[in-house]
Formats: C-alpha cells, structure tokens, sequence
C-alpha cells in the first residue's frame, strides 16, 4: 500500500503533551442531600398543585365567590274551606281503610257525601300526605283542605284533573306518615 503524505497544516503544530484519550472538566461535587432536597421540594409543589386543581375542577372551591341567590318572597295564602270542590281522597299507603276514615272527617267539616270519594291509589308507597290542585287560583282552597284533615303539604299538579268537567277538585294522597308505623294519625270526625 502506498504512503501518501499530506501537506502540513496547522494542526500538526500541536505542543505534545502526555493526555490520552477524552478530556472533560472535572465534575462538581453536588451533594447527595441537595438532590435528595430538590426533589422532595419539586414533589411537594406538584402535590399541592394537584389538589388544588383537582378541587377547583370538581368545584369545591371557587376562585371568585358566586353571588348569593336572592330569595323570591314566598306570599302565603289564606286557608279557605270551600265545599262547592270535589274531593278524592286515594289511600297510597298499604293500611286499609284510611280513605274512608278520612272521608269521614272531610264529611264531618262540611262537604256532602256525594262530593268526597275515596278509593285505593295505584301504588302504597307514598311518603307525605299531600293535597293536590290544578289550577293555582285553588291553592286557599287546597290550603283550607289541609288543615281540615289535620295539616298536609299542598302541591299544585296535573297528576289529578278533575273527574267531572267543569266541576274544580281536590284530590288528597294518603302518605304513609298517616299510617299505625307513621308519626302522625288521621284525626277523628
């Protein structure tokens, strides 16, 4: 193999030395503590960090505070016994013979017989015993029937029309807070 031979350059005018090899700076002492240190303080920070983003996110916490909602007045009615509406009174609870017992007492306050009825409702799990009403201009009404039957919620609803057509009704839900397990019993006539 033939030898060839360069011209000369600068690099061949490097003084000669006794390094061999990769020639690197020689490495800080870090401690081990300070490491340790850093870490635990860039694991904390991501930590907090984590929670709180997590309950801003779910809304457990809010960064500006939502108005506070204002209270519409409630206007409360005048409880009115009025006769001339008809009255259903359904049984939803499993004792029997609450309905009647109940038409009893409605009778007792001034209703005629023909204009109370009382049956079994389709289910016997209702909790609070409720006197409904369709349209809001019967809520003294409904309100009157309540307290007649000794203190029930009032509930406008469309659940209950009336039966006969031009005729306004109420219609009162037996609850099971009327039952013998219940806290309050049906008063007597």
């Amino acid at each position: 193999m033939p030898t060839t031979t360069y011209p000369r350059d600068r690099f061949d005018e490097v003084p000669e030395t006794d390094r061999v090899g990769a020639h690197r700076a020689e490495n800080p002492r870090m401690r081990g503590w300070v490491v340790l240190l850093w870490a635990a303080l860039a694991t904390i920070v991501l930590i907090a960090v984590g929670i709180f983003g997590t309950l801003l996110a779910s809304g457990r916490i809010e960064l500006a505070p939502s108005p506070a909602p204002t209270a519409e007045p409630v206007t409360e009615v005048a409880p009115v016994v009025d006769p001339t509406f008809d009255v259903m009174i359904l049984n939803a609870t499993p004792e029997s013979g609450l309905a009647t017992q109940l038409k009893e007492v409605v009778v007792t306050a001034g209703w005629a017989d023909d204009k109370v009825s009382a049956g079994e409702a389709g289910s016997q799990d209702f909790p609070t015993t409720t006197v409904f009403y369709v349209d809001p201009a019967h809520e003294a009404a409904a309100a009157g029937l309540a307290d007649v039957i000794g203190g029930a919620a009032i509930e406008q609803s469309d659940a209950y029309p009336p039966t006969t057509e031009g005729v306004p009704q109420l219609t009162v839900v037996i609850g099971l807070d009327r039952t013998a397990a219940g806290q309050t019993p049906a008063p007597t006539p």
